[in-house]
């Protein structure tokens, strides 16, 4: 019994160790200096959300590497883990989380919408990162996924996956809006439900293109919001909002100066300062 207990103790000695390690590496690797987004990556045990092993894992634009075993020093890498390969649905890479939840500056008691939670990892980041005062809601399309999200997050009171579209139009108001499915347009949906001086951090790449993770905050009035690239990016499809012409055009663009975009622009009037024309709305090289 006693050396049972002693072995239990090592291996969770281990584990803590490995996470201590992955949240810097991670970070380091991110080009990020923030400590609460480095302790939520080191308190949040990625196990449970990746499933029994071995794990299928890897760097994205490379085919899977199956792990030898269940050594959860495999998990603790900077390398995304396949929830379904076939249907390439994954947990995404860390270092590219970390960076764009870092450029989000979630505070403490806010609330925030997940749009894509997949098995919940990155959900319990973000609830790690709003605190206990905040409030988490998780939108998941797929029944199944959503259903390992619940049990995975069963502890957290302060999150509520939702095994619905989160292009509904009923989300609650909130701080941020976080979304982890590629899309050919920012929906009109997460706009409104931005509070004042909240922002919509999404990936503007259809599936098949490699687009960008545009930032966006809503300003206290008119239709000229602050808007920024933070990196390239591609996703799977959000579905709904999918436009096979959209997604072509926006290829196109984004072999131009991506890094130019300074905002969105609400309305008809595409001027000389247009980076992309959708309908309704554009983005601009000139600031908000």
């Amino acid at each position: 019994m006693m050396r049972r207990a002693r072995r239990l103790a090592d291996q969770a000695n281990r584990t803590e160790k490995y996470r201590a390690f992955y949240a810097k590496l991670i970070c380091s690797a991110a080009k990020l200096d923030d400590p609460n987004v480095e302790e939520a990556f080191r308190c949040v045990d990625r196990l449970p959300f990746a499933g029994p092993p071995p794990w299928w894992v890897g760097l994205g634009t490379r085919p899977h590497v199956v792990t030898p075993d269940g050594d959860p020093a495999f998990l603790y890498q900077d390398l995304l883990v396949a929830l379904d390969a076939q249907r390439n649905i994954n947990i995404g890479q860390p270092s590219a989380h970390a960076f764009w939840l870092g450029a989000c500056k979630i505070k403490r008691a806010q609330t925030v919408i997940q749009v894509g939670t997949g098995s919940g990892y990155y959900t319990a980041i973000l609830a790690h990162l709003v605190g206990e005062n905040g409030r988490v809601y998780a939108y998941e399309i797929d029944e199944t996924l959503a259903a390992r999200a619940r049990e995975n997050l069963k502890d957290q009171k302060h999150v509520q996956v939702r095994a619905q579209s989160g292009v509904a139009a009923d989300l609650p108001r909130a701080d941020l809006i976080y979304v982890c499915a590629g899309a050919a347009r920012p929906c009109r949906t997460w706009l409104d439900a931005l509070r004042p001086r909240g922002r919509l951090m999404f990936p503007l790449a259809p599936e098949g293109v490699l687009g960008g993770m545009l930032l966006i905050r809503r300003p206290e009035q008119g239709f000229s919001w602050p808007a920024r690239f933070v990196s390239r990016a591609g996703f799977i499809g959000c579905v709904g909002l999918q436009d096979e012409e959209a997604g072509r055009r926006l290829d196109e663009a984004f072999s131009k100066s991506w890094e130019d975009v300074r905002s969105l622009r609400l309305d008809n009037s595409p001027d000389g300062s247009c980076w992309f024309a959708g309908g309704g709305w554009w983005l601009s090289t000139v600031s908000a």
